[in-house]
């Protein structure tokens, strides 16, 4: 999956991904490979992932994001 993590200043983090965990509006959700197309805002908290690196976390204040044929965008207010 390719995910990209934007903010109004920059762009916090593009890559491929195999995992994405964010602080939905409802509750923490995980995003995997072929999920469900979505769209949710967001609260304030940790967006973890996994790439071929290992695992990262952002913490993000608020925002959107999207799912869409494997392909993520987080629009952050800020990181």
């Amino acid at each position: 999956m390719q995910l990209e993590i934007i903010t109004p200043d920059k762009k916090v983090y593009s890559g491929e991904v195999s995992s994405v965990s964010v602080p939905g509006a409802k509750g923490r959700f995980e995003m995997l490979n072929n999920h469900a197309a979505v769209i949710s805002t967001l609260l304030n908290g940790k967006v973890k992932i996994k790439d071929k690196e290992g695992v990262k976390s952002f913490d993000v204040k608020g925002g959107v994001v999207e799912n869409l044929k494997n392909k993520i965008i987080i629009l952050a207010e800020s990181v």
